[in-house]
């Protein structure tokens, strides 16, 4: 830390001798000791305190010829800090001052202040000294301090009772005070006695004769030659020159001597190392853990400007200046693109604190200018971030009706400081309203604009301003005058309220007739950027002294006004940022009012929702609202579990009235329940709701929490539930949402152990509308759903799976009606569960049988091998099933499932519709000649023993059809080996079945296929040879060899395969060395 050079200029005049001796136990005697605590205060030292606190030294030493030293030393006394909570504005962040201290952790705590603190209870504070205005001394580290260096020298200047500059032989770098500065001053304002005080060091100077002088500065180059030798030097040359620039100033500086009469009083504050702290913040791209840290310096901001500090408006000027000039923000606006959620909320808080600074009552003038000059240029800047959301014109618009103006300039951040700047506090009205506890018209008229009917002052402006002005007010630490503006809003809002639902009863039939759903409030108070709501709450809970208040208590009226402004019926904002803001200021108020719900504030809970059901437009639980109004999800569930106990019909009429949600009931049919909103393009839907999923999970919370309480219900149960069924059914969109419901539904069925059959058919019946819902669409999750409300069902009765079967095509595809529903039914414990006789058995499992056919008939592909298995018991049925085999062949069904229930026809002992259907799967093949690893392959080969094992008739059959549709040189080699000698492989699964003798290769169909084979190999060897590598010649050997075999099945074969090995070297001759490989093998 460094320390600025002395301003001072200090030279004596002749006004007398030195001081007698005796002054000095005069002095001595006037300093407080423990003694002597009870004796009253003395003259001198009441005016040195307030002279200390208020006049610079100059000013006292230019108004007097001659100071006594007993007043000075009392004067340069109380000059001191004498706060500790001062000191640690200066030295740690918020809250981290005034947690307990703790000596086995905070001996090593990072916070300075504690560490101070923990320096100064380990006496580890010595040699110190106040010379004027300055004090020293040094600091010892703390024994468990593994990187102890020794003591730190630490100097600081004081003035007016505030630290001007520090001095550390440290190395910290941080932006407050380090321990070691803390632990000095914490030492001098709680041990000052044992402080020893000495005057100014010019005025010890003056007491010297010449030798005395001259003794002091030998002295001292002596003590300090290195370092002060050099200067010595210097000085001494300059002073000894006529025409030296050092003699044509009076006097020296004195950097014990206090400040001047031009000095500004105010804390240090190390402007270079606030800058350097804000710009490594945002070198690291402002997020998560850097932001909270910027937090904590709007924190400091706010500490600053309720001690009244000037540092507040100066650190936040250097704040700003450091996040203007962020070369981000440039590229994000040529690029279109938007800053993260984070910084955008850092540069909101800025705005806010602006308007905090600029809005202080006791703010002069020329400053307030200065602020405003400077604001102007920061809005003037093509990167300044734009205020998001609905905005008002101008701050002093009023709430209704009012809508910005398209042709006006966008507003920014920093709009809405420049316009505070605009706004005073000499309203007489105002002022009486913050200086005086019993303000009130004794008259108690309703129609004034100043009181409200029990006489109570009100303040009539725009909501969010003069919100802004109590948030002002308790920035700059008038807290109790914070209070009482706050509670005049308060009931200005009331006093509205009621004159709207007045209003709206009046011309119900005529606005309800009309279907009015304006918004009647665009600029909506949650979410808003000054925070309204907010800002009114917290000042109401911050000071809870009832004479301020006639008859509520201070936590009625901030659930209260909570309580208006989150049911107030505002439009939704424009952008994701502004949106996401509504959600999160939204949580944080109902976080807040929960903990009212067991204070026994049920009476301001039931009568804010009586008032909120029939406001009409003005409300957002009013019978008509706007397609675009904020849903109301959040507050009607904290109303719902509130006054469910005490109230319940008003509880359920709140829930019920809040289920709705416009924005997507205007996208579709209200009635149309099979639509899901997953299908609803987001284009159909202006303005763009970027947080409408978290809205919805709201909207499923308040249901669920609408049927949890239905439950429990000892009467009127079966009505409720379905009501709350029928709501859900109307208002939800989503079929993830009810599909959560309906397992909800059923999870708390079976609380109690025993099911509750009348939730479990509303958990059926929302089973029922998702499996509608999602069934024209693909998902992964959509069989997970399918077998859950197969088991619902189950759950519910035989009746309940009957009805779904007999409805399926409505429910499922065919696929998922077969395989989840039929077969559950038929193979699985259904009937074990349901505990049914054999006849109810046998009518489920013929339901279940005739589902499984008609499925098939609707998507053999998938559906026909399940349905034959399915009916094997059942010979009518299962004929019925081969049929539709059958029929779907010819139709076209691929010849892999053809294949398939081909084989399951030969386990069924079925061996001749066997083969007719794998002739059939033949028929439909094409194996090319490069598709040796198709795996129809094993199909066809199974086929040709199947024929083999049925005689000579069969086989002759299948091999035209084989040479037709297969064209793969080994799969019609393999086919020709098995069908010549009887291979091992062609063991027939009957032994019933008689196997047919092997056909000698002189019949006319073996010897096509050997023609077909050879000339298959002959295609696969030129094609193959036609993009062939290196790394592949030992596999093609292999393939010749094969093909070698094969040839040698005719009659010609060696003279055939020596032709076709010369060709290929005569066609291919290029390939060296893989025609070296075949000549090696083959020649």
């Amino acid at each position: 830390m460094e320390e600025h050079t002395a301003k001072r200029l200090c030279c004596r005049t002749d006004y007398g001798s030195v001081c007698r001796p005796g002054q000095l136990a005069e002095a001595e005697a006037w300093a407080p000791s423990a003694a002597n605590t009870q004796r009253p205060e003395s003259l001198l030292d009441i005016a040195a305190r307030r002279v200390a606190e208020k006049l610079p030294f100059q000013r006292v030493e230019e108004g007097f010829q001659r100071i006594p030293e007993p007043v000075q030393r009392r004067i340069l006394y109380w000059s001191f800090p004498r706060s500790e909570q001062e000191i640690s504005v200066y030295s740690s962040f918020g809250s981290e001052a005034e947690e307990d201290y703790d000596p086995e952790k905070d001996d090593a705590s990072p916070v300075p202040f504690r560490r101070g603190v923990a320096l100064v209870e380990e006496d580890c504070v010595d040699n110190v000294l106040q010379v004027g205005f300055r004090l020293s001394g040094t600091v010892r580290e703390l024994p468990t301090m593994l990187d102890y260096d020794g003591p730190c020298t630490v100097s600081v200047s004081f003035d007016r009772c505030k630290i001007t500059s520090v001095t550390c032989s440290c190395e910290d770098k941080e932006i407050f005070y380090c321990a070691h500065v803390v632990a000095l001053a914490l030492y001098r304002i709680r041990s000052p006695e044992l402080v020893e005080l000495r005057l100014p060091i010019s005025e010890t100077l003056f007491q010297m004769n010449r030798d005395q002088l001259q003794k002091l500065v030998q002295y001292l180059i002596t003590v300090h030659p290195n370092q002060v030798l050099p200067i010595a030097q210097k000085l001494a040359d300059e002073i000894l020159g006529q025409n030296s620039e050092i003699n044509r100033v009076h006097g020296a500086p004195d950097p014990t001597a206090g400040a001047s009469v031009d000095d500004d009083s105010c804390w240090h504050l190390d402007e270079d190392r606030v800058r350097d702290e804000v710009e490594r913040f945002l070198c690291q791209g402002g997020y998560d853990d850097s932001g909270s840290e910027h937090y904590r310096l709007f924190s400091k901001v706010r500490d600053m400007l309720k001690m009244r500090d000037s540092n507040g408006a100066r650190m936040l000027t250097l704040i700003t200046e450091q996040f203007i000039g962020d070369p981000r923000l440039a590229g994000w606006r040529q690029n279109g693109n938007t800053m993260t959620n984070k910084y955008r909320q850092l540069w909101d808080e800025l705005g806010v604190l602006w308007m905090c600074v600029v809005l202080n009552p006791h703010c002069k003038s020329d400053q307030k200018s200065s602020w405003l000059r400077q604001l102007r240029r920061w809005n003037g800047m093509d990167v300044c971030p734009l205020e998001e959301g609905n905005q008002l014109g101008n701050l002093d618009a009023t709430q209704q009706g009012q809508n910005a103006n398209p042709d006006s300039p966008q507003r920014t951040v920093f709009t809405r400081a420049i316009e505070a700047c605009s706004l005073n506090w000499q309203d007489p009205h105002l002022q009486r309203i913050l200086t005086e506890d019993r303000y009130a018209d004794c008259s108690r008229h309703d129609n004034s604009e100043l009181f409200d009917s029990q006489g109570r002052p009100l303040w009539q402006e725009h909501v969010p301003t003069a919100c802004a002005r109590v948030d002002a007010l308790r920035s700059h630490g008038y807290p109790e005058e914070a209070f009482r503006l706050a509670v005049a809003v308060v009931n200005t809002i009331r006093r509205q309220q009621h004159k709207q639902l007045e209003f709206f009863r009046a011309h119900k039939k005529e606005v309800l007739r009309e279907c009015v759903t304006s918004v009647t409030n665009l600029e909506g108070w949650v979410g808003h950027p000054l925070d309204p709501v907010g800002t009114l709450y917290s000042t109401l809970m911050e000071i809870l002294h009832d004479e301020f208040l006639d008859v509520e208590d201070t936590e009625e009226l901030a659930a209260e006004v909570a309580l208006i402004g989150l049911g107030q019926q505002r439009v939704m904002p424009d952008g994701l940022y502004a949106q996401e803001k509504v959600s999160r200021n939204e949580e944080q108020l109902l976080a807040k009012l929960s903990e009212f719900a067991s204070y026994g504030l049920v009476d301001v809970f039931r009568n804010q929702a009586e008032i909120l059901l029939e406001a009409g437009p003005y409300s957002g639980l009013g019978e008509l609202v706007d397609r675009e109004s904020v849903p109301m999800h959040n507050l009607a569930k904290l109303l719902f579990t509130s006054l469910l106990s005490s109230e319940p019909e008003l509880a359920y009429k709140i829930a019920l009235r809040a289920m709705r949600l416009p924005v997507l009931e205007s996208s579709m049919a209200s009635g149309d329940l099979s639509r899901s909103r997953d299908m609803v393009s987001e284009d159909n839907r202006y303005p763009r709701w970027f947080t409408l999923s978290h809205i919805e999970s709201k909207q499923c919370e308040l249901a669920s929490a609408m049927l949890t309480a239905a439950r429990d219900l000892s009467s009127g149960k079966t009505c409720k539930l379905q009501t709350v069924l029928e709501s859900i059914q109307k208002n939800i969109h989503s079929s993830s949402h009810i599909f959560k419901l309906a397992q909800h539904a059923y999870n708390i069925a079976f609380t109690d152990g025993r099911p509750d059959l009348t939730v479990l058919k509303v958990s059926l019946e929302l089973g029922l509308q998702v499996m509608r819902m999602t069934l024209p669409t693909f998902h992964w999750q959509r069989r997970a759903k399918v077998r859950w409300f197969v088991r619902c069902a189950t759950a519910v009765g035989v009746s309940a799976l009957e009805s779904i079967m007999q409805g399926w095509e409505t429910l499922f595809t065919p696929k998922e009606a077969t395989k989840e529903v039929a077969v559950d039914v038929v193979f699985y414990s259904t009937s074990a569960h349901l505990d049914l006789d054999s006849r109810q058995q046998e009518n489920l499992a013929n339901s279940a049988r005739t589902l499984a056919l008609q499925c098939a008939v609707k998507d053999p592909e998938n559906c026909a091998l399940l349905a034959l298995k399915l009916c094997e018991k059942d010979h009518t049925a299962f004929e019925t099933a081969y049929g539709i085999v059958l029929d779907a062949a010819s139709a076209g069904m691929s010849y892999m499932n053809l294949f398939r229930i081909a084989r399951y026809m030969e386990k069924r002992d079925y061996p001749v519709r066997a083969y007719k259907l794998a002739t059939l799967a033949i028929t439909q093949l094409n194996l090319n000649y490069n598709q040796d690893t198709d795996p129809a392959i094993n199909h066809v080969l199974w086929a040709c023993s199947l024929s083999h094992s049925l005689g000579k008739t069969e086989l002759t059959a299948v091999i035209p059809l084989v040479m037709k549709n297969v064209k793969c040189a080994t799969v019609l080699s393999d086919i020709l080996g098995r069908c010549t000698p009887t291979a091992p492989g062609l063991a027939v699964p009957d032994s019933r079945r008689n196997a047919s003798e092997p056909i000698s290769l002189d019949k006319a169909q073996l010897r096509d296929l050997l023609d077909a084979t050879v000339d298959a190999y002959i295609n696969t060897a030129h094609l193959r040879l036609t993009h062939i590598t290196p790394g592949r010649y030992g596999k093609f050997i292999e393939f010749l060899s094969k093909a070698r075999d094969t040839f040698l099945m005719a009659h010609d074969s060696h003279v055939q395969f020596t032709e076709f090995i010369d060709k290929l070297k005569q066609l291919h001759k290029g390939k060296k060395k893989l025609m070296r490989l075949v000549r090696e093998r083959f020649d």
